[in-house]
């Protein structure tokens, strides 16, 4: 299992730096909502087990959300506007589509988390790729948070002895939770050598120190969603790594929150926008 998930990442590494580097930020948009849908929709497998008209409004109202990440000066409007859409039409659909009324409680209020859970928090990626220098940002908080998995999946492997939370997910240590922060912490020095220069040692220590604790409760977070759900991989889409939402439910933590720390605490790197 170790070797396939180094040789996935040493395919989908260079991938992913060749796509966010040289393309058109429009193709980013694309493959970011392709992302989404594809970890929502694993999510509303969690408890439709077959795909069915109500996580189609769900997939279709994270869609229009994720459009609203697109704007320039105005798309915080639009995100407020959205968000309010997505729990009237969800009420909606739960109204006209003669769902079950025993459904209905819980079944909307699935649907819309699946949004907010997958769908919103994500959609910063594009807001981040909008902001000025907004590559080299992108470029810092994936290899942060790739660094993050690695460290407490190797350190938990070798050196793991203490269960972290054994009625969540069984495999993670305490060991692995400290080695993912110490990993955390290496990756976003060579992060910052690499992309972000301008960034501030204290900033950068501050960043690899919060995103070391929050990537790993994003992990325990969609383990509690799946252990709740009665499945083992929200998917089997990536080698080794299991479903689409096994895959980004660290980003679904570390992303708006640097998004949001970036924009308030660390100014000097950046702008709110850029041009397209």
């Amino acid at each position: 299992m170790g070797g396939k998930r180094v040789v996935t990442a040493i395919v989908l590494i260079p991938l992913i730096y060749l796509f966010i580097k040289y393309l058109h930020p429009i193709y980013f948009l694309f493959v970011v909502t392709a992302v989404v849908l594809i970890g929502q929709y694993e999510f509303y497998r969690f408890y439709y087990r077959e795909f069915n008209k109500l996580a189609l409004v769900g997939l279709s109202l994270g869609f229009l959300l994720l459009l609203t990440f697109y704007g320039g000066k105005d798309a915080f409007i639009a995100k407020e506007m959205a968000l309010s859409m997505v729990i009237l039409i969800a009420l909606l659909g739960f109204l006209f589509l003669k769902v079950n009324l025993k459904d209905a409680l819980t079944g909307v209020s699935v649907v819309v988390f699946g949004i907010l859970y997958v769908a919103w928090t994500l959609g910063h990626l594009i807001s981040l790729r909008h902001l000025f220098n907004g590559q080299n940002l992108i470029f810092f908080i994936l290899i942060v948070t790739w660094g993050v998995d690695t460290g407490a999946y190797y350190v938990g492997r070798l050196f793991g002895r203490h269960k972290l939370s054994p009625n969540i997910s069984p495999g993670k240590t305490v060991e692995g939770a400290i080695g993912g922060v110490m990993a955390s912490l290496g990756a976003a020095l060579l992060a910052r050598r690499l992309f972000l220069s301008e960034l501030t040692i204290n900033n950068t220590l501050l960043i690899g120190l919060v995103s070391g604790v929050v990537s790993q409760l994003g992990d325990l977070s969609e383990s509690m969603l799946k252990r709740s759900a009665g499945v083992k991989d929200s998917g089997s889409i990536i080698p080794a790594h299991g479903g689409m939402l096994d895959r980004v439910d660290s980003l679904i933590f570390t992303i708006p929150v640097f998004y949001y720390y970036v924009l308030y605490f660390a100014p000097e790197i950046t702008r709110i926008f850029s041009l397209w």
